[in-house]
């Protein structure tokens, strides 16, 4: 038997070696200095029989003692074994550390051997290469099969000096304890080696779960469940270590490298383009700080996008939380792999993993890892910014006031598309049809469209919020204080910090051609209007946008009218009508501009508030405007979070009649507003640029705004009047 296995061995040594080309260090192994005539064992890291045949085969061709044998420090094991499990050491070294102890004269060498399929991820330009290279997360054996393929010409054979186990172990009486020295000797060795290589360990997965399971609110949180429950603690237990493997990412060096060569491929073949703004706001953060950053949510590449984007800026990407729902079968584990920690959508009724879950978030922010969440909880399926959800929010406050050695920085990004790769779905949604689940069917099928266009992205970072500045306004006496045992200022402080969030995500929106277009688009009737018209109010909007901007961080495309709409006719949002001079939706096409629309609502919506008040009263004292805008804007900036306060009103109504009057929109005489004679030209554009806030609120909203005794408090939103519900157009 044992005669066949070593032909078969020579055989497969064989076959192996027609394929892979390894360099071994160092170059002359006559430079370990092996004792020929004292015991010699090879260890290796993995159990892994490629492994096997490369030590084997290195060993005869550098005429090396044959040795009294092998032995693989780790077995194959499962992250849901118990850590003690795992960490049991070879019999092979159990064998050899007795008989050290046990007999003085007794001297075995210990030759650790490193073999690495692959160089460090960030120098390979082949997505397959990058994928398959050397990681810290355990390998399997499909894993190993494809990085012999496909690093075969590019393997590492690294000897080591020989370990004396007399030397190392000294006279250590108890054959456990030296075992156990031995054992962390090597392990240590091997982590070295791999560091050399391929950086430091960043996975989660691999590192965190028993650190999770032994933190003190883990462990009452275990001990409450098995008494809530009515089952034993180890039960319990299992169920906590269960949520430890559910959630954790698993980072690998070269899956993210892999990512970003397909991303690289992916947006090509997607997108005309990237245009990123304020990301210099990065390089202005300390270092050594801990970044959250914070998108708000429009489709479900937003986290591949600003990943891929921080990747190329030279940071570090962060860790993502995505949605449970996205853990689907070779999907899930790769983006595990790329980053992405997964979280349920409720932890309604499972208090032990929400303190799983909550530990986790805590290690990570604590040990400065960059993790992104998105405020908003969900897409928006409307186009507008959703009120934030600030459960884990509320979590990382909670880890800054636990642990506020590191500074941390909240980083506000907005991500504008031209076209969107769910859109279809998410007009069959709100068309009353149920959410799709997330499937690996689904995935495939939204792959076709691949094929098409979809314009350019749009991300721009907004001002970064210092939580410590933050609270230092908030609750001066934050540091002097325990941990949070009053929960009224904490929630008071993340609802704050979230509505800030909210706000300066909005400040750094983009209107695209798309979302220029969709504002005047659905202000036409039946969402069609001639051509001269269209450009007349692209230039009402680019005048209103130049001289009137909603903040500083605020961007627009100052594009001719003809690139504008030769731009979103090529994508498919609107069409020319043939023969009259005339632009059109296409049919079925409403819906979705309306979403574009929606994405810059805030940004418009004080010109067209004032634009709505002309129209439904075309003679209006402009001290009365003011004070109509400042209700409105009441019920305003709760819907659309916008950063224009009531003080703020009278100078921006000032800036915004200007560029109006100018544009002949207004005339002012003597204090008071007059809009254009109806039947005019300027009449209709005023008409226009009114319908979308009319839309929006409501003319019922809009008369009690000008009623003279109205006040800010009587205004409230009517359930069929916010702009996510309203009808396109």
């Amino acid at each position: 038997m044992a005669s066949f296995r070593s032909y078969l061995d020579r055989i497969a040594t064989r076959l192996l070696y027609a394929w892979i080309r390894p360099r071994v260090f160092p170059g002359s192994l006559g430079e370990l200095g092996l004792d020929a005539g004292r015991p010699v064992y090879y260890v290796l890291q993995e159990p892994r029989y490629s492994n096997l045949l490369v030590l084997r085969e290195e060993v005869r061709r550098a005429g090396l003692p044959a040795g009294d044998g092998h032995f693989f420090l780790n077995r194959i094991t499962t992250l849901a074994e118990p850590a003690r499990a795992r960490h049991r050491h070879p019999l092979v070294l159990e064998r050899i550390v007795r008989a050290s102890v046990e007999d003085p004269g007794h001297d075995v060498q210990l030759v650790p051997v490193t073999i690495l399929w692959g160089r460090a991820p960030r120098s390979q330009q082949s997505l397959l290469k990058a994928l398959f290279s050397e990681t810290w997360g355990p390998t399997g054996h499909f894993r190993q099969a494809m990085a012999v393929l496909v690093h075969g010409r590019d393997a590492v054979v690294r000897f080591a000096r020989p370990i004396s186990t007399r030397e190392l172990l000294g006279t250590e009486p108890e054959a456990v304890r030296a075992a156990r020295k031995l054992a962390r000797v090597l392990r240590v060795h091997f982590r070295r080696q791999r560091e050399l290589a391929i950086g430091p360990d960043l996975s989660h997965r691999n590192t965190q779960v028993e650190r999770l399971l032994a933190a003190p609110a883990v462990r009452q949180a275990i001990a409450d469940e098995a008494a809530t429950r009515g089952i034993t603690l180890g039960e319990a237990q299992a169920r906590a270590r269960g949520f430890a493997l559910e959630i954790p990412s698993d980072y690998s060096y070269g899956v993210a490298r892999a990512f970003e060569l397909f991303l690289e491929w992916l947006w090509n073949r997607l997108y005309d383009g990237i245009e990123v703004r304020q990301i210099e706001v990065l390089d202005s953060i300390a270092p050594g700080s801990g970044i959250i950053y914070l998108p708000c949510h429009r489709s479900h590449i937003d986290y591949l996008l600003l990943s891929f984007i921080i990747y190329r800026h030279g940071l570090t990407p962060p860790h993502v939380a995505a949605g449970i729902n996205l853990n689907l079968p070779l999907v899930g584990p790769l983006l595990r792999r790329g980053g992405a920690f997964f979280i349920r959508r409720s932890f309604k009724g499972e208090p032990l993993y929400a303190a799983v879950f909550n530990e986790y978030l805590h290690l990570m922010i604590s040990r400065g890892f960059p993790v992104e969440y998105f405020i908003e909880g969900t897409r928006s399926r409307s186009g507008r910014m959703l009120p934030p959800r600030t459960g884990i929010l509320a979590m990382t406050l909670r880890s800054f006031l636990r642990d506020h050695g590191r500074p941390l920085v909240l980083v506000p990004v907005y991500i504008g598309y031209e076209k969107l790769l769910e859109g279809r779905s998410f007009v069959d949604e709100l068309a009353g049809q149920a959410k799709r689940k997330e499937s690996l069917r689904g995935l495939l099928a939204t792959a076709r469209s691949l094929r098409r266009e979809f314009g350019k992205v749009h991300v721009g970072f907004g001002r970064p919020l210092s939580l410590a500045d933050y609270l230092d306004r908030e609750r001066p006496a934050w540091r002097s204080e325990p941990p949070p045992v009053a929960e009224t200022w904490l929630r008071a402080a993340t609802d704050g910090a979230a509505w800030e969030l909210a706000l300066r995500i909005n400040e750094a929106a983009v209107i695209t051609p798309v979302n220029l277009l969709a504002l005047i688009m659905l202000a036409a009737p039946d969402g069609a209007d001639d051509e001269a018209t269209v450009r007349r109010m692209i230039e009402h909007y680019r005048a209103l946008l130049r001289a009137a901007p909603y903040g500083s961080l605020t961007a627009f495309c100052d594009v001719a009218a003809d690139q504008i709409i030769g731009h979103v006719i090529r994508l498919g949002e609107i069409e020319r009508v043939v023969g009259s001079g005339a632009l059109r939706v296409p049919a079925g096409g409403l819906p979705l501009l309306a979403y574009f629309r929606n994405n810059v609502l805030h940004l418009v919506a004080l010109p067209s508030l004032l634009a709505c008040l002309l129209v439904m009263e075309p003679r209006l004292a402009s001290a009365r405007a003011v004070a109509a805008i400042r209700r409105l804007l009441v019920l305003a900036r709760e819907e659309l979070f916008m950063n224009c306060t009531p003080e703020e009103v009278p100078g921006g109504v000032e800036t915004v009649l200007n560029v109006l009057v100018d544009r002949r929109l207004v005339q002012r005489q003597d204090g008071v507003l007059l809009a254009p004679p109806p039947g005019s030209r300027e009449h209709a554009d005023l008409t226009m640029l009114a319908e979308t806030m009319r839309v929006a609120l409501g003319a019922s909203l809009l008369k009690v705004a000008l009623a003279p005794d109205a006040g800010a408090e009587g205004l409230s939103v009517p359930s069929t009047m916010s702009p996510s519900t309203s009808p396109p157009g």
